[in-house]
């Protein structure tokens, strides 16, 4: 009853930001070469909801601001088109609040995706739809005057599909931005509430497991989609209220595999591929949790000890959100890759015990 009335004393407090910006896209890979011969220029647009420690969580991570975005790009060059994407964000402040960090991760449109007739030096963008994550530092200074005030940093903007469909080389775009941030009630003035001593977390060994799906394609253009199914089992243990490290297993049924063993059998003889190989995966990994309310952020670190068919390598990565609904099940979003090079993104549900 007390977590529920300080939840309805919290004050609603929300702030505006508009970002212009400049910048370059990376070369991460030499494939997208031709497409690097201009300097992007876009906008990032914030709405962000001010915390000041009304629940735990908050005070834990020094009053961050949660919040949702809008991102537009212009790639200048008809190649690439034009980026728009809406995104969920977290705004964390270090340094007495002087800085600034942001992560927003969401779903962009691109305006020219690849086409074999009409756009096919579009190597990067497969599809019109992608996901897209983006990362901001920036000096941030609120109400200077009458509500209004300042910020101006770095900004990194990544827009992949995840080979969901072919071609996904993608883009990472480095680029400085400043603008202006408006406190939409003027600049009140709210004081922020100390953080109180809470116990210390002490849990046994959980068990986790997490069926995952969706589609991907291989790098071979027009291959197909076809769907995959991932079986994880891993057990964490709670080391402090924010962190928790994990150790398990997958077990990989990817179905592009079969049709990219099929293709190499048969259209690259010299690589000695049996059209027979098997497909599956299986992989160990170490990962890590943070908890951050009902959400929480992993990241976790595989190899293959079953590894029949030789794709990207044998060591593997995975990094994405969990939303927790009570205290046991869980959803997650996360992106399966090789070091950069994105396989999949993933749909799981979970059980947490």
């Amino acid at each position: 009853m007390c977590s529920l009335a300080q939840e309805a004393d919290a004050p609603k407090k929300w702030t505006i930001d508009l970002s212009p910006y400049y910048g370059s896209i990376l070369l991460h890979n030499t494939d997208i070469s031709h497409l690097i011969n201009e300097h992007p220029a876009g906008f990032i647009l914030g709405f962000n909801k001010k915390t000041y420690g009304y629940e735990a969580w908050e005070a834990d991570y020094n009053y961050p601001d949660t919040g949702f975005s809008l991102v537009y790009q212009d790639m200048k060059t008809t190649t690439l088109g034009h980026n728009l994407g809406l995104y969920a964000h977290y705004n964390f402040y270090l340094f007495k609040r002087r800085m600034q960090f942001r992560i927003g991760q969401g779903v962009a449109y691109n305006s020219n995706p690849y086409d074999k007739e009409e756009n096919f030096r579009n190597n990067a963008y497969g599809s019109h739809f992608m996901s897209s994550t983006y990362l901001m530092l920036n000096y941030h200074k609120e109400n200077i005057v009458r509500g209004l005030g300042f910020k101006a940093g770095i900004s990194l903007v990544h827009y992949s599909n995840a080979n969901v469909k072919a071609p996904n080389t993608s883009t990472n775009t480095f680029a400085f931005n400043a603008g202006l941030v408006y406190d939409l009630d003027g600049g009140e003035e709210i004081s922020y509430l100390k953080k109180e001593d809470q116990e210390k977390i002490t849990e046994p060994i959980r068990y986790n497991l997490v069926f995952r799906s969706g589609i991907n394609e291989s790098d071979v253009i027009n291959s197909g989609q076809f769907p995959f199914y991932i079986f994880s089992a891993y057990a964490d243990k709670r080391i402090s209220r924010r962190n928790a490290l994990q150790l398990g297993t997958d077990v990989y049924f990817s179905n592009f595999l079969k049709e990219l063993i099929r293709f190499q059998a048969i259209a690259f003889p010299e690589l000695n591929v049996d059209q027979n190989e098997d497909y599956k995966r299986v992989g160990i990994f170490l990962g890590h949790e943070l908890f951050i309310n009902e959400i929480s952020i992993i990241t976790q670190l595989g190899y293959y000890v079953y590894y029949p068919f030789d794709f990207e390598g044998q060591v593997y990565n995975r990094i994405g959100l969990k939303r927790y609904f009570g205290k046991q099940w869980f959803g997650a979003i996360t992106l399966k890759s090789h070091a950069a090079k994105a396989e999949a993104v993933e749909f799981g549900v979970g059980i947490r015990f």
